[in-house]
């Protein structure tokens, strides 16, 4: 029952705003909307907190079922569900409290325009959608939520409707995600072409099978396991704006600030992360797919980095900022770390939508201003905010004491992702790649706070003079998402990235402590021959040659401790796939080997956050004009990042302009000149041709008549003659 209250509550906050709101009245609507959320946080928070054992899906109702298709409607209990159930209704819970006061007054409705009830309306909506997205038990009903999700996004992207750009960035958003959902329909029908089922147990226990599996895909013969897992990540890379399909995301930011905060930072851009970590059974046995997902996540955290350095709209920043931390969750995921992809999923959550609700905070004691030029200067005029976005800040850029577990959530989770990247690639593109990233991110995310609260007021004065902090409404969430930033991280650490056994009991997946199993940890893999004890799960196994200090990454580490002391057991994920929230292949201990990398990786992070506030503070605190000279001198490079590396011009040119060409071409040559041409020819040509003739041969005579009647009957004899008669 109390999965079924968490899924449709938001559903009915979202009718009764909808279509009660003239009963219950403006206030009512939101109150009622706001409330149920409230209720679905809190069931949300209770379920995620007493363990989420693996369970049986809850059944809410049957679906669609034809032959052995069988979409029964159920929740699927576990880890992975529990996370996303209290990211999503604890961020949209806040979201709709902070909405009551940023959309309190709207300058683009006029105040008899009752338009707050539909905004609550399409927030319940949307979160509803998500949440029938991140509990399915089949992939038509994610399916489902993945499709209402992008409904709702689209309602709330193009909000203000009266606005052409709105408009267009909604319809962008729908277009783009449709060619990912092109990829994701695909992945579905081939896996049920290929196991005969879309129940996710029956697809992971698949698995192993689709690895061994060649099948026929655009004439040529694929990998069954690597092709599904690809197009389901194709999919997922509209959803989640990875590179290629991101351009809708920072366009999507002409929405209401709330939307932002929800949907493009916390909730739906997820998606796709879940989808994988969700997909974990597939994935590892798909390592070509996995090896892309890597390459491309972080490419897309580096690309994104670069574009929101040069950024000048607040909102796009933090867009640009979100596009690149999703990136480095698919590099979790594509090395096969899946517990730190959700670590970094559920701690972005908390900071990311609070830099937004505070972007929204700004922007709405400068009266709509969003871009930072014309800010400056703003600390006194809004303290709780500074303080709000600084917290953000810090968490987002990584600030923390090294090579200890103290520190704001991003400090942590992103440490956890370059660890494993390096892990898992042995150093290769995707460390160094987050590790530029992270030295970027630094640098805009201080250059956003820097010209926003530091500096002298620029741009408008009767907008300065006039700026004032948000209502309490507003930043009571703030300060909830901001406890969120700090101890999220701390908190949950050893549950997501703490040692193997540690997040196998958190994800409920079965683990044995094994011995030396061939890493490059293991110099001398019999040596330490004693056996641990059984583990939860009854299995006994033997320690292995991790057996060292816990500290460290020396020789010494590899052929066991030297005082002769015991060895502790080293853990690794077992089970079938399935068996657990998340699965880890046989040759899969990145999550391991992520904990012994070398000191200088571990500390490679908090450097790159030191570089890029130095150079912040250079740039835009001791040397304000130096950003200005620095874009002269490198003019090119300057517009290439401004312009977002041309990829909207590119794909102008490549798709727009030629899609319109063809459909000019098939306006005017086609319909025009072929279909209305055709039509009007046979209308106004042929046929009155005819008829002038037919009006020739009524003359009015009688003799014409008995001629032609002559005639008739002359021809007919003539056949009949011809043709026998007797037929």
């Amino acid at each position: 029952m109390i999965f079924k209250t968490i899924l449709f509550a938001p559903l009915i906050g979202a009718l009764i705003a909808g279509f009660g709101w003239r009963i219950i009245g403006d206030k009512g609507a939101q109150w009622v909307a706001t409330g149920l959320l409230f209720l679905a946080c809190l069931l949300s928070w209770v379920v995620f907190l007493d363990g989420a054992h693996h369970a049986d899906p809850v059944h809410i109702l049957t679906w669609v079922q034809s032959g052995t298709l069988d979409s029964a409607w159920a929740v699927r209990v576990d880890r992975l569900t529990t996370i996303m159930l209290i990211v999503i209704t604890s961020v949209s819970a806040l979201v709709h409290l902070y909405s009551m006061g940023y959309m309190a007054h709207d300058e683009n409705f006029a105040e008899t325009e009752s338009y707050r009830p539909r905004f609550f309306a399409y927030l319940s909506l949307f979160t509803f959608a998500m949440l029938m997205l991140v509990t399915a038990d089949n992939l038509v009903q994610m399916f489902f939520g993945w499709e209402g999700v992008g409904l709702a996004s689209y309602l709330l992207i193009g909000f203000y409707y009266r606005k052409p750009s709105a408009n267009a960035a909604a319809i962008k958003a729908f277009v783009v995600n449709r060619v990912g959902d092109f990829g994701f329909i695909l992945g579905i029908a081939g896996l049920y072409f290929m196991t005969d089922s879309i129940l996710f147990d029956d697809i992971f226990a698949a698995a192993p099978e689709l690895a061994e599996t060649s099948v026929s895909f655009l004439w040529t013969e694929w990998n069954a396991a690597n092709l599904l897992a690809f197009l389901l990540f194709v999919g997922a890379m509209g959803k989640s704006a990875q590179l290629f399909l991101h351009t809708w995301l920072p366009d999507a930011m002409e929405g209401p600030t709330p939307v932002s905060a929800l949907i493009h930072a916390a909730t739906m851009v997820t998606a796709g992360v879940f989808l994988v970590c969700r997909m974990s059974p597939l994935m590892e046995y798909a390592p070509e797919a996995t090896a892309f997902i890597t390459f491309l996540g972080a490419t897309t955290a580096f690309v994104a980095a670069t574009i929101g350095l040069v950024q000048n709209d607040i909102k796009r920043v933090i867009a640009y900022s979100t596009m690149s931390q999703l990136g480095y969750m698919f590099v979790a995921a594509g090395v096969g770390v899946y517990s730190v992809a959700m670590f970094h999923l559920f701690t972005h959550a908390f900071f990311k939508a609070m830099l937004f609700l505070g972007a929204g905070s700004i922007i709405h004691g400068m009266h709509h201003e969003q871009d930072m030029r014309n800010y400056g200067g703003l600390r006194k005029k809004l303290p709780y905010t500074f303080w709000a976005m600084m917290i953000g800040t810090l968490a987002i850029t990584g600030v923390g004491i090294p090579l200890t577990t103290i520190g704001f959530a991003g400090f942590l989770s992103k440490d956890a992702v370059i660890e494993s990247a390096y892990a898992g690639t042995q150093g290769g593109y995707a460390f160094w790649m987050l590790v530029v990233a992270a030295l970027f991110t630094s640098f805009y995310s201080w250059r956003l706070m820097f010209l926003t609260f530091w500096g002298e007021p620029r741009g408008d004065k009767h907008t300065h003079d006039h700026a004032h902090e948000s209502p309490m409404v507003m930043l009571v969430p703030l300060g909830v998402l901001a406890l969120g930033a700090v101890f999220a991280g701390m908190i949950w650490y050893n549950s997501f990235f703490g040692k193997t056994d540690k997040v196998a009991n958190f994800f409920n997946v079965p683990f044995v402590a094994e011995a030396a199993h061939g890493d490059d940890h293991g110099a001398a893999k019999d040596d330490h021959g004693a056996e641990a004890k059984a583990d939860d799960h009854g299995t006994e196994a033997k320690a292995d040659d991790h057996a060292a200090a816990d500290a460290g990454h020396g020789e010494d580490k590899a052929h066991g401790k030297a005082d002769g002391k015991a060895a502790k057991p080293h853990y690794v994920l077992s089970g079938n796939p399935g068996a657990g929230a998340i699965y880890a292949g046989p040759e899969n201990d990145v999550i391991n080997e992520a904990h012994y990398v070398p000191k200088w990786v571990k500390l490679s992070p908090f450097i790159a956050m030191l570089i890029g506030l130095a150079t912040a503070i250079w740039f835009y605190l001791v040397n304000p004009s130096l950003p200005g000279r620095l874009a002269q001198n490198q003019r090119p490079l300057y517009l290439f990042l401004l312009n977002k590396w041309y990829f909207d011009e590119i794909y102008d040119f490549a798709f727009v302009r030629p899609a319109r060409a063809l459909g000019a071409l098939l306006w005017k040559r086609g319909d025009g000149n072929v279909i209305d041409g055709t039509i009007n020819g046979v209308a106004m040509g042929i046929i009155p041709f005819f008829t002038r003739l037919a009006g020739r041969a009524q003359s009015g005579y009688i003799f014409t008549y008995a001629f032609a009647m002559v005639i008739g009957i002359a021809v007919l004899v003539t056949w009949m003659t011809i043709s026998g008669g007797a037929e």
